[in-house]
């Protein structure tokens, strides 16, 4: 192995696996043959034979947010993570994660907006303005705005102009042409960073929060109109400075700011002076987002709290109005970072990673999407990929991956029993990627003898070698040129093929020789178009494969013949996860409404099963579910199940059984034991669900009675991130 090979892989032992044992569970579970009405997982360890259970970390995205942004015009939500990670979720889709933009080791996110045409900007203490290209999934292009430091950036209202606040001081305006931005000029510098700005609503004036002070600008001239000093008073003791994390400027003149010493306070921006003031917590108020009616805004407090103000009349009679708070959130543990607020809900994040979506309920339909309370933590993809032959599963993080060899039992027991591991888990290899850039996918080979994984402008392809106890890894070298970054990757269940989705929205196949590869063909995109294609499935003949884009249409390969087969009919939502069935090459798409289609790719057109269900519909339990549907497999002896599961869920579906309505039980579908066959018959239907594993990332059949399961407890997650700010509680 090359000396630069030997500095990225580090194999490990079991000394290292008992230290990592206690962050993650990996349960897998033996099963006597997955039967209908013995479902693996609805007991506590399963049936049969028992359980093999391991501890410990887990891969998930645990960066905090620093910054979200609502386009209001698309219904989308840009977020951007700690680890320069951006998402971008399609709140119409059922707030599906559509879109993803890796993480880099330089790049901090401080801002984060939205322009005309949908273009998605991005700012931060590397000094640079990033333009992100939504088809390609790839950065646009950078360009340093030569002031240092970037902490805040606002698009005027018209969307044409782009502006930010450096830490020299300075806030510099540009113009943002079909293309690029380009520099227009320099407002007066101030003394200190600017951590904040806002536009009038009308473009004619902005407003900026540095340490001590507000200042407001004429646009035109680029001069400092007012400069407003803000009290340092913090619960009746002068603090040395007082920060001003965020403003917002209202049509009537009204500049809004939020700070340091836990105050909301409104100024007159014509004069200068200070109308009012709320004291609101007893740390930082970090940020602030108004409604487009300007009737309502939202701020977010460092103890975890978020506060909802809203402009009242003063009595029942009068049309004189004022801000009061009304509600109180606390749906975080730490920091609340960022807030949004769309026509229908309040949206916020922070250092303790979730993503919460509370709905404003007089603005929404009931039982409607927008009506139930999301929290968004785990990222809307896989992460976790499997090596049935070798039993070993593949983590992704997100600057290297590990390897680990599932442990064993030999015990036995009863249903429920759990059993003791007769053999741990082996933590085998740990790949560090190379360069300042985030891992965007990964894949082990069904065999275990490959690995591939991609950053943002590299492919990487190993070999490994297993002898013994020991593992060693072999890079192959010189890949081609359009391999240079990849969306998905994925190996044939013989291990001999490899595909990859390109950003450019190609599709490679590559044939995988002894430590080489053969370029077989290249798929290009249809109609001239760069879509990327984001999922990819392949029959388990190797004849078919199937490739998802992002504007939720399927095309079906002919891997034989090289040509597309067909394409299947486009549906208004994004598609969440495909897979195609052993015995019939059917695929099975889940759609992010929760919708679950069966297409025959031999006839080219949906099952008759799945135009049963389409016609009947689902029942409504499974379509109010807020997490996506984010893996499907299936059993290889029983070609009537379907498996899949989201985050909160494992669910088989058993095409031979009849479907629920709404006035059947959907998540207690077995009858007491006790009941006779012709009872639990005839009151079984389909679907068999079960939610003892959660935070579900990863469940996958390995062969016919085993079955893995990977969870990322929430409270993990919570035990690695900072001490919370502690609140005196009363009685304490």
């Amino acid at each position: 192995m090359a000396a630069a090979e030997r500095g990225a892989a580090r194999p490990t032992g079991d000394n290292r696996t008992s230290r990592r044992r206690r962050r993650r569970r990996e349960h897998c579970l033996r099963t006597s043959g997955l039967a209908p009405l013995a479902l693996p997982g609805q007991s506590a360890r399963a049936r049969g034979a028992g359980v093999e259970k391991a501890e410990r970390r887990v891969a998930s995205s645990s960066a905090g947010i620093r910054c979200v942004a609502y386009n209001n015009q698309s219904n989308r939500l840009a977020v951007s993570r700690t680890d320069g990670t951006v998402e971008i979720y399609n709140l119409s889709a059922n707030y599906f994660q559509e879109k993803f933009f890796p993480g880099h080791e330089s790049r901090a996110t401080e801002a984060l907006c939205w322009a005309k045409g949908q273009r998605l900007f991005s700012a931060g203490l590397n000094g640079e303005i990033i333009e992100y290209d939504l088809q390609a999934l790839n950065i646009k292009y950078a360009m340093d705005a030569f002031g240092g430091p970037i902490w805040s950036m606002a698009a005027s209202p018209s969307g044409s102009q782009l502006l930010v606040g450096c830490e020299d001081g300075s806030v510099k305006l540009f113009q943002i042409t079909p293309d690029k931005i380009q520099f227009e000029r320099n407002f007066d510098r101030q003394k200190s960073r600017i951590l904040s700005l806002s536009w009038h609503p009308a473009g004619t004036h902005i407003a900026s929060g540095s340490i001590d002070y507000i200042s407001v600008f004429d646009v035109k001239s680029g001069s400092a109109i007012h400069r407003m000093l803000v009290d340092r008073q913090y619960m009746g003791v002068s603090k040395r400075k007082c920060i001003i994390w965020g403003v917002a400027f209202l049509s009537d003149g009204t500049v809004i700011s939020v700070d340091s010493a836990g105050k909301v306070q409104f100024w007159d921006s014509a004069t200068g002076t200070l109308v009012k003031n709320h004291l609101i917590a007893n740390a930082d108020v970090q940020s602030i987002a108004i409604s487009e009616q300007e009737d309502s805004f939202v701020v977010g407090t460092a103890e975890g709290t978020v506060f909802h103000f809203q402009l009242v009349s003063v009595t029942s009679n009068s049309s004189e109005k004022q801000w009061v708070r009304t509600k109180p959130f606390q749906h975080h543990t730490h920091d609340v970072r960022a807030v949004a607020h769309s026509p229908t809900a309040l949206i916020s994040g922070g250092t303790d990673t979730h993503l919460i979506i509370r709905p404003l309920m007089e603005k929404v339909e009931v039982k409607n999407y927008d009506a139930a309370l999301r929290k968004i933590t785990f990222p809307h993809r896989r992460l976790v990929s499997c090596a049935k032959k070798k039993q070993l599963l593949l983590f992704q993080f997100a600057r290297h991956l590990e390897l680990w060899r599932l442990g064993c039992t030999v015990a036995t027991g009863k249903n429920g029993d759990t059993l003791p591991l007769s053999k741990n888990a082996d933590h085998l290899l740990h790949l560090k990627t190379k360069g300042p850039e985030n891992i965007i996918c990964s894949c082990i080979s069904p065999c275990g003898s490959w690995i591939a994984y991609s950053t943002a402008s590299r492919f990487f392809l190993y070999r490994l070698n297993y002898e013994h106890d020991n593992i060693s890894l072999q890079r192959v070298a010189k890949m081609p040129a359009f391999l240079r970054s990849a969306l998905q990757i994925l190996f044939s269940d013989d291990s001999t093929k490899l595909f990859v989705a390109s950003n450019q929205g190609s599709l490679h196949i590559i044939r995988l020789l002894e430590g080489s590869f053969k370029h077989l063909h290249t798929f290009q995109p249809h109609s001239g178009t760069v879509e990327s294609m984001c999922l990819l499935a392949v029959s388990p003949d190797g004849n078919w494969l199937a490739a998802s884009g992002t504007s939720a249409g399927v095309h079906v390969y002919n891997v034989k013949q090289l040509k597309l087969h067909c394409t299947v009919p486009a549906y208004n939502f994004p598609v969440t996860a495909l897979a195609i069935a052993p015995s019939t090459n059917n695929l099975v798409i889940a759609h992010s409404d929760q919708q679950v289609f069966e297409y025959s790719i031999p006839d080219k057109q949906y099952t008759e099963w799945s135009r049963t269900i389409q016609k009947q519909g689902f029942h409504h339990l499974w379509l109010q579910r807020d997490t996506p549907i984010t893996h499907i497999s299936f059993h290889p002896k029983r070609p009537m199940h379907i498996l899949l599961h989201d985050a909160y869920m494992f669910c088989i579906i058993d095409k031979s059984l009849p479907l629920p309505n709404d006035k059947t039980l959907l998540y207690n579908p077995l009858p007491p034991t006790n009941e006779s066959d012709v009872i639990r018959r005839r009151t079984a239907h389909a679907f068999k669900i079960s939610k003892k594993y959660k935070p579900l990332l990863f469940l996958d059949l390995l062969d016919e009675r085993t079955l893995v399961a990977v969870e990322r407890p929430l409270d993990d997650i919570i035990a690695q991130l900072p001490p919370p700010i502690k609140k005196k509680k009363f009685g304490t």
